[in-house]
């Protein structure tokens, strides 16, 4: 697993620990980047999609309702959510990977933990984010 990839998922743990916890997100990242629970601190990739995601929190919530046809986000596995926060942060916001690497990455990332149906549904609303961000400027 490449440097980049572990980065993304340590970002989607701190997402979905959050949420289990019913704790601040912004808080929780705060509180890692002072105290780290692990040897290896957060990479900055981590902590950047994390802040990113959290600064735009109700943006992406809102694109994520309107274009997950028929899929509240309360309805999605929370894994799913997480990704797809952290996944649309990433294809419209970062420019720092091309958009399909960013989907490929989320998406394999989806596959490793989340349910069968998982990967197409992520694969299927980040493309169409991909597709729709020219319209979002």
């Amino acid at each position: 697993m490449s440097a980049r990839t572990k980065a993304r998922k340590r970002a989607l743990d701190l997402l979905f620990e959050a949420e289990a916890r019913g704790v601040n997100v912004g808080d929780l990242l705060r509180e890692r980047l002072a105290a780290p629970v692990t040897e290896a601190p957060l990479a900055e990739l981590t902590a950047d999609l994390v802040s990113g995601v959290v600064e735009r929190w109700s943006q992406i919530d809102e694109l994520i309702a309107t274009y997950s046809q028929g899929w509240t986000l309360q309805r999605m596995p929370a894994v799913d959510r997480a990704i797809l926060r952290l996944g649309a942060y990433e294809v419209l916001f970062s420019t720092d990977v091309p958009e399909p690497v960013a989907v490929s990455e989320w998406v394999g990332l989806a596959t490793e933990l989340s349910t069968d149906d998982s990967p197409r549904f992520v694969n299927g609303l980040l493309g169409r984010l991909v597709e729709v961000k020219p319209t979002l400027a």
